[in-house]
């Protein structure tokens, strides 16, 4: 079975409530025009991706990096909703995996996170029994 996308977006606007109220409160100063312009600019550019098979989380304006991580390491999944996010139907999503590297992943201000987390996790599960992978934690005394 070929990869496929199941899920696109971009974090809120929302997470830049404050700056932008900062901005328009200080905007006859003309600088917070531009200020808020970037930070509109720079959330937007927060892309996540999720697949059939990982979770790309690409970023940055004019110097992108993006994060890959394979969904079968994905340990637990919580969902945060600050209030300010809840208003707008967003919030964030933590995902705590078995990668050394990235021990945990933040998916952040994504609409309905609700609905998302039961989307990673069914094709997390999906990808495991794909992959014949499970999950084994051991306590050290």
């Amino acid at each position: 079975m070929e990869e496929s996308t199941v899920w696109k977006g971009c974090s809120s606007q929302a997470l830049n409530l404050g700056a932008y109220i900062l901005c328009g409160l200080t905007c006859w100063l003309i600088v917070p025009i531009f200020i808020a312009i970037w930070k509109w600019i720079e959330l937007r550019a927060w892309q996540y991706e999720i697949t059939t098979e990982r979770i790309h989380v690409t970023r940055g304006v004019f110097s992108k990096q993006i994060d890959d991580m394979e969904l079968y390491r994905v340990k637990d999944i919580t969902v945060l909703e600050p209030f300010l996010l809840r208003l707008f139907s967003a919030g964030d999503i933590v995902l705590q995996t078995s990668d050394r590297s990235s021990p945990s992943m933040i998916l952040r201000g994504v609409p309905n996170p609700k609905e998302l987390r039961d989307l990673i996790r069914k094709h997390v599960e999906a990808c495991r029994d794909k992959k014949r992978v499970s999950e084994v934690d051991v306590d050290s005394f």
